[in-house]
């Protein structure tokens, strides 16, 4: 074992998809700060540019920033041809693309007595629409950039894929059931993908973060008018035994560590980084 447990990392290229996002960011420079290359994917393509020049620029690494859909199986592959002929072959994958919308959350935590007439606040009241988007961003946009991007791991016999779950997935929090599930559902897909390719040298792993303060879900958390937390937000807090909400950076040991050779034998875990969250029972 070498002192510096990640120095193998180095040269290596990784795609990471929702890299404009605020967690996807954080991982993109952790990455970068190992020494990888990186193809920083967004459906937002001045994000994905941005960031890559700056951590370019600021690791001296090799990084692209590509205009990508995961949930659009041909703009994918478009980005994999570009990586190909830009950085190499593809060693890692980093599935960051992800998040919530207020068009699949209900108002209303619970059904209670007396609510009759005010259906459209649960779960009754929940457009179809919205659910299949939260749903198929968390879920489909995973499943689907690891069909394109793996290919040349195959070939190459070894590699890592990197799915973001959640806590929610665990224990799935009143108002998101879109979100809830499909985190759920990469769970089982990391479990299942890790069997399926348990011959092939690639390991499949996930993250399940707690509760980090991003551009989905700030709106649960915080008051728009005066910033204070929500009473969800306190909520939240009061369950987690660290008492606070998480840094974007506190994810970046977990990351390099299941990419790393320090994991070699890891492959179908989900990995919980959340102040204690999950290991909380309400007393």
């Amino acid at each position: 074992m070498t002192v510096n447990h990640f120095e193998h990392l180095k040269g290596k290229n990784c795609i990471i998809t929702g890299g404009g996002g605020v967690l996807g960011a954080s991982m993109a420079e952790a990455l970068a700060a190992a020494g990888m290359n990186l193809a920083i994917l967004d459906i937002n393509p001045d994000a994905a540019t941005f960031l890559a020049n700056r951590i370019a620029g600021e690791y001296q690494v090799k990084a692209l920033g590509i205009a990508a859909n995961v949930l659009d199986k041909k703009s994918l592959e478009d980005a994999r041809n570009v990586i190909n002929k830009e950085l190499g072959t593809i060693d890692f994958l980093v599935n960051g693309a992800g998040g919530n919308s207020p068009k699949a959350t209900t108002k209303a935590e619970e059904i209670t007595p007396g609510m009759e007439g005010l259906w459209e606040n649960t779960f009754y009241g929940l457009e179809m629409d919205g659910f299949r988007q939260v749903f198929d961003l968390n879920f489909i946009g995973t499943l689907l950039p690891t069909m394109v991007f793996t290919k040349d791991m195959i070939d190459a016999g070894k590699g890592g894929v990197i799915n973001i779950s959640s806590m929610n997935a665990f224990k799935p929090l009143t108002k998101i059931p879109a979100y809830s599930a499909a985190k759920s559902a990469i769970n089982n897909f990391t479990e299942w993908l890790a069997v399926h390719m348990g011959k092939t040298g690639i390991r499949v792993n996930a993250i399940a973060p707690g509760f980090f303060l991003t551009n989905q879900n700030r709106f649960l958390l915080t008051d728009e008018s005066t910033g204070e937390l929500t009473p969800r937000g306190n909520k939240i807090i009061a369950s987690t035994p660290m008492g606070k909400f998480g840094n974007p950076e506190d994810i970046s040991g977990t990351l390099l560590f299941l990419l790393s050779n320090l994991s070699e034998f890891i492959t179908g875990v989900v990995v919980p980084v959340d102040g204690g969250y999950c290991a909380y029972g309400g007393v």
